[in-house]
C-alpha cells in the first residue's frame, strides 16, 4: 500500500509541473534559435568571404602571366564567383597598385573604386595590380538582409606582373 501511495504523490506533482516545463520551453526555445541562426548566418558569410578571396587569388595568378589581359582575369574571377555563389552580382575591380608602393600607406583608407584601372596586357614588369572582388551582402543573406543590411563582402589579391 504504501508504494502505491508514494507512486500516486509523484505522478500528481509531475503533473503539476508540466505547465512549468512548457513556459520554460517558450521563453528558452526561441532565444536558442536565435542563436543557432547567428551562427549560420555568419558561418555563411565567412564561407562567401573565403570564396571571394579564392575567386581574386585565382584571377590574380592569371594575370601575373604575360599574355593575360584584364578581360581574362574579370572572366575567370566571374566564373568563379558565380560556381561558388551562383545569385551573387559580383563587383570586380583590377586597379593599378602603385598607390600601395609607398611606405606607411594605411590600407584602411583607401577607396579602392577610385584607383586608376590597369590593362594587364601593357602593364610593365614588377607592377603591382590588385584584384577585387566584392558582393552585396543582400545578394548572399540566408536570413535576409535585416541582419547586415548595408554590409558588403569582398575578397581580394595583390600580386605583381611578370
Amino acid at each position: 500500500m504504501r508504494l502505491l501511495g508514494k507512486l500516486t504523490k509523484r505522478t500528481r506533482a509531475d503533473k503539476e509541473r508540466s505547465g512549468a516545463t512548457i513556459a520554460e520551453t517558450a521563453v528558452v526555445l526561441p532565444v536558442f534559435f536565435v542563436i543557432l541562426f547567428g551562427f549560420i548566418e555568419f558561418g555563411h558569410v565567412f564561407m562567401t568571404i573565403h570564396a571571394l578571396n579564392s575567386a581574386a587569388r585565382r584571377a590574380a595568378r592569371l594575370g601575373v602571366s604575360e599574355t593575360a589581359t584584364t578581360a581574362n582575369v574579370v572572366t575567370l574571377a566571374t566564373q568563379v564567383v558565380s560556381s561558388a555563389i551562383p545569385a551573387a552580382r559580383a563587383t570586380i575591380l583590377v586597379k593599378n597598385g602603385d598607390a600601395f608602393e609607398v611606405t606607411g600607406m594605411d590600407a584602411s583608407t583607401v577607396n579602392y573604386a577610385a584607383l586608376p584601372d590597369i590593362e594587364l596586357s601593357t602593364a610593365e614588369r614588377r607592377q603591382l595590380f590588385i584584384v577585387r572582388v566584392s558582393v552585396p551582402y543582400s545578394d548572399i543573406a540566408i536570413l535576409g538582409p535585416r541582419w547586415l543590411g548595408g554590409l558588403t563582402v569582398y575578397g581580394q589579391s595583390v600580386m605583381r606582373k611578370e
